[in-house]
């Protein structure tokens, strides 16, 4: 009697102490009606991607959402690893979006940044938003805690998504790379990268806010740059600051309300610019000084990472986590992006 009784105990316990469910990748892709693009008109507007569901994800709390964009001549997996977003995940509950670019549709694996149909809204741009669209669905994503990044061309996607869809995307962060429409076409883009912005994108942002009214548009940026970067020029940084600026209704012109210099291990120093306004967060420029085309904090064994300081991942997770607690007037800090 007693052997079954401590059996049943065990049972009754175990339900409330089951181990947590590990994390796992899953695959997807998404079309878009909209998504076809200048460039490559033959190519069907169809991307794969992964999503990554984080340990312990539980089932009836709604996760906030991160949707990481590689490179050129990276590929989802390159970012996920480089980036170590998969630990960042497990350590605080957000499910990851990583789309994957397609070689038919550029041969380096380049997102079209600079495609007139997608700086537009339409072509990838479309179809990464039907892709986040379709994961909050089936995920149970919280709608409110969507947050994009990317690097390199996939910054520059990062950055199209905030001023084309900012009802669906929370914040922006882009490391190395461009503000939306600095291209007018794939033609002039590598002159762009090397001079900065071709056309005034503070005027995109501009057109892009006065046709998201009557809705308030709030979509904090945080913009990463190397001062040593000689693929995408440090203008661009500057561009973006400006762009976001003017897309959240501010001064492209006025100065920041704050800055600080840290120095690193290693005497790597970070200058951290923030403009803010009513109490909210706007837009965060880290200038990394000494850093190259690559991902800050990365890791090395791959291309485009850097292992010096700061840890840009680090850094998302603080920027998200400011951009959701200084949503309303004067809020204090009380949450983590992930609560």
């Amino acid at each position: 009697m007693g052997g079954w009784l401590q059996r049943f105990k065990d049972r009754v316990l175990g339900w409330f102490h089951r181990e947590p469910a590990p994390g796992r990748f899953e695959q997807g892709s998404k079309f878009s009606a909209h998504g076809w693009i200048g460039m490559a008109p033959a190519v069907w507007p169809s991307r794969d991607y992964l999503v990554y569901v984080p340990k312990g994800a539980p089932r009836w709390r709604r996760a906030p959402l991160v949707v990481l964009i590689h490179g050129c001549k990276q590929t989802a997996e390159d970012i996920a690893r480089g980036t170590r977003i998969v630990e960042f995940a497990d350590r605080e509950g957000c499910v990851v979006l990583l789309p994957s670019q397609k070689k038919s549709a550029n041969p380096w694996g380049c997102w079209n940044w600079f495609d007139a149909r997608t700086s537009r809204g339409d072509g990838e741009a479309a179809i990464v938003a039907a892709q986040i669209r379709a994961v909050r669905r089936r995920y149970r994503i919280d709608r409110k805690r969507v947050y994009v990044a990317g690097m390199s061309a996939g910054g520059a996607m990062a950055a199209i998504l905030g001023v084309r869809f900012p009802r669906l995307v929370s914040a922006v962060a882009v490391h190395s790379g461009i503000a939306c429409g600095a291209a007018k076409s794939g033609m002039s883009a590598m002159g762009v990268l090397a001079r900065g912005p071709e056309q005034d994108v503070e005027a995109i942002a501009d057109a892009a806010r006065n046709a998201a009214l009557p809705h308030e548009v709030h979509v904090p940026l945080l913009a990463i740059q190397g001062d040593g970067d000689k693929v995408v020029a440090p203008v661009h940084a500057t561009a973006l600051v400006r762009q976001y600026l003017r897309l959240n209704g501010d001064d492209p012109a006025r100065a920041a309300d704050a800055q600080a210099q840290v120095t690193h291990a290693g005497g790597r120093v970070e200058v951290v610019r923030e403009w803010r306004r009513d109490g909210r967060i706007v837009v965060r420029y880290v200038e990394v000084q000494g850093l190259g085309h690559a991902w800050s904090g990365g890791d090395p064994a791959l291309d485009f990472n850097d292992a010096g300081a700061p840890d840009a991942t680090a850094l998302l997770g603080t920027f998200f986590a400011d951009a959701l607690s200084s949503r309303s007037k004067g809020a204090k800090r009380r949450w983590r992006f992930w609560e």
